[in-house]
């Protein structure tokens, strides 16, 4: 058996006192240094910042990731000098981004992106995320609008249908020398200014002619790229038709070789109107002869410059006309022309013009018990221009009525696409 210890007596006072406990051994004099407690302090300060950062790390990039709330593609104008607070609020106004602007300014600071937001127009992705909203204005994509230039306009109308778009900027000093802009589609962001947009298609006009002017055919009688345009712009206005602006080309090609006078009617109207382009009625029989430097009823070759912007399909049948022996053409009632390369083919030709006329007036009369008034002329698409004829003849053969602004009858107002 194991002893046990004594077991002292104590007194009742004694016995009712709480035993004491022995106190806790004493800090070293290190811990209580003052320096390794402050360096303690900072290590649980950067712990609790670390943690933080990362939590705001995990938080930010949700934030920054997740789809946005535009429930469709919207285009969204961000103007010139907005700052970063503006930009936000343009962006909360169009729903773009959702009432935390203060997450978008975040984002943009994350993004570093505060130096490289560009003003413009937007074309914003549904549900884009703040990284993709910022990164469109970083990049620049800005909105593309498509101008279209139909051919055959003078520079002062193509003036006028820049000062008309909108999406332009600014004004034009001086009106462009007539056949210097070249007629296209163009892409132009908002807020372009005008006077850009006319060195653009100055210098469209320019890459063309001299890549044409190079393939050209050498046996016309074309001496320099200028009056290969006004030649052009003679062709663009006399038709329409695609296939026949070789043909058409051919015809005046021919003349000039034969010391043929052109004869063509858009010049007569160009020298009566100018840039203004259409003449608003028929030409008057005086016209005809009227003397003016565009007139090529009275002056012999070239006109002294263009009547109009030709697009690079009459600049290519310029320089390059189909091989025919025509020298008259007409209009056949259907928009397009009959080409004949006899006076008396020609005068059979303009015969058939004036009975399918005639045919078409008296199938859209109503029979009445009056008399009817004399009959107009023809509508000018069914007639188009008449035609070059042969020069001082015995007889002078009948001429089909103009065809005024032939291009522009089948232009399209400028195009706006995305």
């Amino acid at each position: 058996m194991s002893e046990r210890p004594p077991i002292s007596p104590r007194s009742p006072r004694a016995a009712l006192e709480p035993e004491q406990v022995p106190p806790p051994p004493r800090r070293s004099a290190r811990a209580r240094n003052p320096l390794v407690v402050f360096g303690n302090a900072v290590i649980t300060i950067i712990l609790v910042l670390m943690i933080g950062a990362g939590a705001g790390y995990f938080y930010g990039r949700q934030k920054i990731e997740a789809p946005g709330p535009l429930a469709e593609d919207k285009i969204v104008n961000i103007p010139s000098r907005a700052g970063m607070t503006d930009i936000a609020d343009t962006l909360q106004r169009e729903g773009v981004i959702d009432n935390n602007r203060w997450a978008f300014i975040g984002a943009v600071f994350a993004l570093k992106a505060r130096s490289e937001l560009k003003p413009g127009e937007y074309l914003f992705q549904k549900n884009a995320s703040l990284r993709d909203v910022i990164g469109t204005m970083v990049e620049g994509k800005v909105v593309q609008h498509a101008v279209t230039i139909p051919e055959g306009l003078t520079s002062e109308q193509i003036m006028a249908r820049l000062a008309d778009n909108d999406i332009f900027s600014g004004t034009v000093r001086e009106v462009p020398r007539e056949g210097t802009l070249l007629p296209e589609t163009y892409k132009f962001p908002r807020g372009t200014n005008r006077d850009q947009v006319i060195a653009r298609m100055q210098q469209a006009q320019k890459r063309a002619l001299a890549e044409i002017w190079e393939r050209r055919n050498p046996d016309i009688p074309i001496k320099s790229p200028e009056q290969l345009v006004t030649l052009a712009s003679i062709v663009e206005k006399e038709t329409g038709k695609p296939d026949e602006r070789s043909r058409v080309a051919a015809v005046f090609v021919n003349r000039l070789r034969q010391k043929i006078k052109l004869q063509s009617d858009p010049t007569i109207i160009y020298g009566l109107v100018g840039g203004k382009g259409t003449l608003g009625r028929p030409i008057k029989r005086s016209e005809i002869q009227q003397p003016s430097p565009y007139n090529t009823y009275v002056v012999e070759g070239l006109p002294p410059g263009p009547i109009a912007n030709p697009g690079r399909a009459s600049l290519e049948a310029a320089a390059n006309p189909a091989r025919t022996r025509d020298l008259f053409f007409v209009a056949d009632g259907t928009g397009g022309h009959a080409f004949s390369d006899t006076y008396d083919q020609h005068q059979k030709n303009v015969a058939k013009l004036r009975a399918m006329e005639k045919q078409i007036q008296n199938d859209t009369v109503e029979p009445a018990d009056d008399p009817p008034p004399a009959a107009a002329g023809a509508p000018a698409d069914t007639t188009p221009t008449a035609t070059t004829t042969k020069p001082a003849p015995a007889k002078k053969p009948a001429r089909a009525p103009a065809r005024q602004g032939a291009a522009q009858s089948t232009a399209s107002p400028p195009e706006v696409q995305q």
